[in-house]
């Protein structure tokens, strides 16, 4: 791969209209201003992170985190783009728009997770799996459909539906970002027929050629013509990079203000990331104030500052890898030995005691019940829709989704589409509608 093909400005669904002019505000830019502005954006402000949200403690949601990584995605992006312009030199590819690109595709991220965090994605899996939904796998086989898409939902697969998809009454490619940006979304560039890994996969059927299309324009190496396996856009490695040092870190600080982790243990875990002359400094530093919040958002934000130094040096020193696409795993678990452990470390405290706490756990379970349910429901609804029931419930489905879509996969991937969409809060209120257990005033 080559980085003068793999940086293309061309939106998806107006490529009649590129006419590639420079403009002020550079189209890869625009994508990051079409994101922040767009209403699927806005309704991360009320999605999970990890924590229900509590009111009287701040911390992450899923906006807040997209926001951070966004900003962690942009240094990557910079400290990359001036090393690789001073090398092959600014005509070679538009390398001072890799924090451009970087940021904008760092905020899309987790735009198709569904509400109630990662539980949210598990429990539509599980609704096909081994609930309810078992009953339509036939038909979906029997009409040519990927029964895989449902049984290993994946929320980066969902944000590329997201993004690309012509939703009715909305515009040709969807977003109508730029390939490149699109392309920098997806780390996990093969069908979930090929799924092997905790349900990972990149894109749906139903985007599929959308996906091929991206890969063409940019060159992108496949690398397994049987399983339709592609290299990864290298700039994936550093949106990656920045959502592994962001939900890591900020989920040690949230944990603390939750009373999860002790200071004493938040303080310490984070203090490992460094050592000698550098530790002794950073401890003098923390030391100059007496709050405790004040301490440790100091030591999250020099990690930050470490992380990002070593991730963009291997990346640097790597990237005939990232090129050839041979390089393997994520870039946190190259970084030098002692980050690495500390980084480890960190992941070992945050599943004992943070992923397995009540809180979360409370989430989850009512995640579950809540989206096999609502899922139950609307897929009914969809499916026998001259039923009383079914007409009244149909109603609440926006326009802009197809019901009417023919062939059975068409319709459970649109009852999908509505449900990944909503809020916690609005999936909740649907729910306690339909059950009964919330009226409106009479």
């Amino acid at each position: 791969m080559n980085w003068t093909q793999l940086i293309s400005d061309k939106r998806l669904g107006m490529e009649e209209y590129h006419d590639g002019r420079h403009h002020e505000r550079t189209d890869f830019q625009r994508d990051y201003d079409r994101l922040i502005f767009s209403s699927p954006f806005r309704r991360l402000q009320n999605k999970t992170q990890v924590f229900p949200l509590p009111g009287s403690i701040f911390v992450h949601n899923r906006l807040t985190h997209s926001l951070e990584v966004s900003c962690v995605g942009r240094s990557l992006g910079n400290n990359v783009g001036r090393v690789l312009s001073r090398k092959y030199g600014a005509e070679t590819a538009n390398f001072a728009e890799f924090g451009s690109i970087v940021s904008a595709a760092c905020l899309a991220h987790d735009m198709g997770n569904p509400p109630f965090g990662h539980s949210g994605e598990r429990a539509i899996s599980a609704y096909f799996f081994e609930g309810k939904g078992m009953k339509y796998e036939q038909q979906v086989r029997e009409e040519g459909g990927r029964w895989e898409d449902f049984v290993h939902f994946e929320g980066n697969a969902n944000a590329i539906r997201l993004l690309t998809h012509q939703f009715i009454g909305r515009r040709k490619g969807g977003f109508a970002l730029t390939y490149s940006t699109l392309a920098s979304i997806v780390k996990y560039p093969y069908p979930s027929t090929q799924s092997v890994k905790k349900n990972k996969f990149g894109f749906f059927q139903s985007e599929e050629e959308t996906y091929k299309r991206i890969v063409e324009e940019l060159g992108i190496l496949k690398i397994d013509d049987a399983a339709d396996r592609y290299a990864r856009h290298p700039l994936v490695y550093l949106v990656e990079a920045a959502d592994d040092i962001c939900y890591q870190i900020m989920d040690i600080e949230d944990a603390h203000k939750l009373h999860i982790l002790t200071s004493e243990e938040a303080i310490s875990l984070l203090l490992g990331y460094f050592e000698g002359e550098k530790l002794d400094r950073i401890t003098r530093i923390m030391r100059m104030v007496d709050d405790v919040n004040e301490q440790i958002g100091y030591l999250r934000s020099s990690i930050i500052g470490l992380l990002v130094d070593e991730c963009s040096r291997v990346f640097i020193e790597r990237e005939d890898e990232f090129l050839s696409g041979t390089f393997q795993g994520p870039l946190i678990e190259h970084i030098e030995p002692h980050a690495r452990q500390a980084y480890v470390n960190c992941s070992m405290m945050a599943y004992r005691k943070i992923y397995k706490a009540k809180e979360v756990l409370d989430i989850e379970l009512a995640g579950y019940h809540i989206f096999s349910h609502l899922i139950d429901c609307l897929t009914e609804a969809v499916m026998n829709q001259e039923h009383a029931y079914s007409k009244l419930l149909l109603q609440r489905i926006p326009d802009q989704y197809d019901t009417n879509v023919p062939t059975t996969y068409g319709k459970i991937q649109c009852v999908l589409d509505y449900i990944s969409g909503m809020t916690d809060v609005y999936a909740l209120d649907l729910y306690r509608k339909i059950t009964g257990m919330g009226l409106p005033a009479v």
